[in-house]
């Protein structure tokens, strides 16, 4: 398959972001297939991916604040902070009352420090963290900003809480039902999580991968970059310079990135612009079909 875009796909329970990955690459009949952010296999909802030369965009994905539903359990502490982990310790939550919950989670919005969960793909070493805790190495994780802009109890059955969270790139929900019920006294742990949005892009318009029609579900480059970016037309002379590497004039507002279109429709790349000039950050090829 000779043709780039964004593929959202709606993520099912099981599989790593990786085993989304390769079963694109082969309904896809490329190699080419990269995600923007991974989901843990117990986790659904949407993988952004990227094929061939929009792997280019995934770069300006990764960063973007993300939306996520989960369930978290008082009461039970595990070695992973979710429900895949052994279960370390066990508490009564006969006393935890709702206006206990409101003030957790309350210290928990904003900008907060966060120490992710051992069982993480952070690297110590060079190593995994999560490779290390299962070679039974004690993993010491430094703590990290992140910002929770939403956090909130959707509804509380017994010992489990459903909530919706509204974070920064790089926010562990586990880290957060562990903290909260930390907090408490009681221990607590993830059963459940779903990522329902990335930036602009929403879970409405993902894709079930099971037997998936990649050439019908993908997302132009040009269509995926203009929801991202604000866009600065090109004439087919000031494309082509672009790509030569050179840099030109346009009557347009300063900032970066800014996605360089053509009067057709074609996404030329990323360019970034200062007083008027224009410097290409990311090019994309000709040679592939587009859209």
């Amino acid at each position: 398959m000779n043709r780039s875009g964004i593929l959202l796909v709606d993520k099912p329970q099981g599989l790593t972001s990786h085993d989304v990955v390769a079963r694109t690459r082969k309904a896809a009949g490329t190699r080419k297939v990269g995600h923007a952010g991974t989901l843990d296999p117990m986790a659904t909802g949407l993988l952004v991916l990227g094929l061939n030369s929009s792997t280019r965009l995934l770069t300006y994905l990764v960063g973007l604040d993300k939306e996520y539903f989960a369930t978290i359990r008082l009461g039970v502490s595990t070695d992973s902070d979710d429900a895949d982990g052994a279960v370390v310790s066990t508490s009564s939550t006969h006393e935890v009352t709702d206006a206990a919950i409101e003030a957790g989670i309350a210290k928990l919005r904003g900008p907060i420090s966060q120490v992710p969960s051992t069982v993480s793909a952070i690297k110590v070493d060079g190593k995994r963290a999560y490779a290390l805790a299962r070679e039974g190495e004690e993993v010491v994780l430094k703590a990290r900003p992140v910002t929770i802009s939403a956090f909130e109890v959707l509804s509380r059955d017994g010992d489990d809480l459903h909530v919706r969270v509204e974070c920064s790139s790089g926010t562990y929900i586990r880290a957060l039902a562990r903290d909260l019920g930390a907090d408490l006294g009681v221990g607590g742990h993830l059963t459940a999580l779903r990522r329902t949005r990335i930036g602009p892009f929403a879970i409405d318009a993902a894709h079930v991968l099971e037997g998936i029609d990649v050439e019908s579900a993908l997302v132009s480059p040009t269509a995926a970059a203009s929801t991202l970016f604000a866009t600065v037309e090109l004439s087919d002379q000031q494309a082509l310079e672009l790509t030569q590497g050179k840099r030109f004039d346009v009557e347009a507002p300063d900032g970066s990135p800014v996605a360089a279109v053509t009067a057709s429709g074609r996404l030329v790349g990323l360019v970034t612009i200062a007083g008027a000039r224009v410097r290409a950050l990311v090019n994309f090829p000709t040679d592939e079909v587009l859209e």
